[in-house]
């Protein structure tokens, strides 16, 4: 007989046939990996044999959160096909571009997302649409997976084989899709499940999309690789996360977010006795963490364990353990063991530590470029190394902090100005619910600050109160020259702030002056 390698569903379902891997919250589904090997087997079956799927091919999925995405990726190990998970956020002209690029051989969908499939499947010519309703119950999907034989014909892969391609989001540009590859995800495995205490007995919480590298790789695929089990929430709710965390009975032990997650967790009325004391480890990363939000859960006895990675990345290339994120607040911890990272000035030269430049990192966890575009891979990668785009420092003891997007940075009278580092200040005053830093055009200094305010529930804050709040905490450079307030900030799926959008909404200030 032939042995498989990097299934690691069918990995586990030989060894604890019983143990839970999935549990769907929407639909209250729960899966034993036996089940779920079954189950995936099942579909790759289906894909290879009714609707043509062979090595390579890809199968697209646009649909919500639920154990079908994990199950659609296992299956797709099974075969070799490549895992296409899409941003469900996206109008149909921006997944059609996609659905273009990436050529798909099917389309697995959400009942909710017919219409836009078959819309696609018009434009792009998409062979074949398969159903789901992410909850079960009587739909193609499901008679597709009950009417196959567990015996599809098993590919032979390597690391160096493209597991999964992601699209990245496109505000700079047309989406590209970054191919990770089984070695990624097996250095993604590794280089994390250390620093963060990953055992087969760990229990993590999915709440960010699955289409999106948090979701899917922190901490969903980590914890299938050492044989956890993986709660797969619909769509992220505070109040929510916080039950489930002090619920003794579930016994969760990992959790992953974004800032703005543990952020709107503080805020929620449950906040202050939620039991926190089980979680072995409370990841977050994304964007730069405000060290006041730090402080708030500190206080709660629970370190926030910050990292820097990115889709192209697998994404973690440095990573906090529990120690470190008490002692270095602010900082993205150390490099991970298999990974390399330089940082450099604008001609790609190195500068000295404790310099600001940008990041470029390199190793077996980094992605072997993007699907159909040369161009961007010739403009990303050097020789190996690939440009993040991401400003950042590292001290003398290797600690890195990552000061901001180096994009989103502004120069103001020809200083360097990383809006993080105004947020993390301005998110001291109580009054502040949710903010974000822009750079706007300015006559005498080219461009300056502009705060965008959303003010905490029952509380009032004035344009010099945020000013004046500044003033003896930051260079006179830094300090933002306009307050804008607004309900809500526009942010993307994972919960980033979309600074151009925020930017396009203001428009030019100097005309209202």
């Amino acid at each position: 007989m032939s042995v498989l390698h990097y299934d690691w569903l069918g990995h586990h379902a030989a060894r604890v046939p019983d143990k839970t891997v999935w549990v769907d919250l929407h639909s209250n589904r729960e899966f034993t990996y036996a089940e779920a090997n079954d189950r995936s087997l099942r579909l790759a079956a289906h894909l290879q044999k009714n609707c043509g799927v062979e090595k390579g091919d890809r199968v697209g999925v646009l649909a919500m959160n639920s154990t079908d995405m994990l199950e659609i990726q296992a299956a797709c190990a099974k075969i070799g096909a490549i895992f296409l998970p899409l941003n469900w956020r996206l109008t149909v002209a921006e997944l059609d571009f996609i659905i273009q690029d990436a050529a798909p051989r099917v389309l697995i969908h959400d009942t909710q997302f017919a219409s836009e499939c078959a819309e696609l499947k018009e434009k792009a010519g998409v062979p074949i649409l398969l159903e789901t309703s992410g909850s079960g119950g009587d739909t193609a999907y499901e008679a597709a997976i009950k009417s196959s034989d567990p015996t599809p014909v098993h590919a032979a892969v390597t690391h160096d084989d493209v597991w999964t391609i992601m699209y990245t989001s496109g505000t700079t540009g047309l989406p590209k899709g970054a191919m990770n590859t089984y070695g990624m995800a097996f250095y993604n495995a590794v280089n994390l499940g250390v620093p963060t205490y990953f055992t087969p007995n760990a229990k993590t919480l999915t709440i960010l999309p699955l289409f999106h590298t948090g979701g899917l790789n922190c901490y969903s695929s980590v914890a299938l690789y050492f044989g956890g089990t993986i709660l797969v929430m619909r769509t992220f709710d505070p109040g929510e996360c916080l039950r489930i965390i002090d619920d003794v009975d579930i016994g969760l032990t990992h959790f992953f977010g974004v800032p703005a997650n543990y952020l709107f967790m503080s805020q929620h009325p449950d906040f202050a006795t939620t039991d926190f004391s089980r979680l072995a480890c409370s990841g977050v990363g994304g964007a730069p963490t405000p060290v006041p939000l730090l402080e708030t859960y500190k206080a709660k006895g629970l370190a926030l364990q910050q990292g820097y990675g990115m889709t192209e990345t697998s994404p973690t290339v440095t990573v906090q353990d529990a120690e470190m994120a008490f002692s270095r607040p602010g900082s993205a911890g150390k490099l991970a063991m298999n990974a390399e990272a330089r940082i450099v000035d604008e001609e790609g030269v190195d500068v000295p530590t404790g310099e600001t430049g940008e990041l470029w990192v390199k190793g077996p966890n980094i992605t072997p470029g993007y699907w159909n575009r040369p161009e961007a891979n010739a403009e990303t990668i050097t020789d190996g190394w690939l440009h993040t785009g991401d400003a950042c420092r590292v001290d003398e003891e290797g600690h890195f902090y990552v000061v901001d997007r180096w994009k989103d940075m502004y120069i103001s009278g020809g200083e360097n100005v990383y809006p993080a580092e105004i947020e993390s200040t301005l998110f001291k005053m109580p009054e502040i619910a949710d903010l974000a830093i822009i750079g706007v055009p300015d006559d005498r200094w080219d461009e300056v600050g502009c705060a965008v305010v959303v003010i905490a529930p029952g509380k009032s804050l004035t344009a010099d109160d945020v000013i004046l709040f500044c003033q003896d905490k930051l260079a006179r450079y830094k300090i933002p020259k306009y307050v804008i307030f607004k309900d809500e900030l526009p942010r993307n799926a994972t919960g980033k702030v979309l600074k151009r959008v925020l930017k396009d909404e203001i428009g030019d200030l100097r005309k209202s002056a």
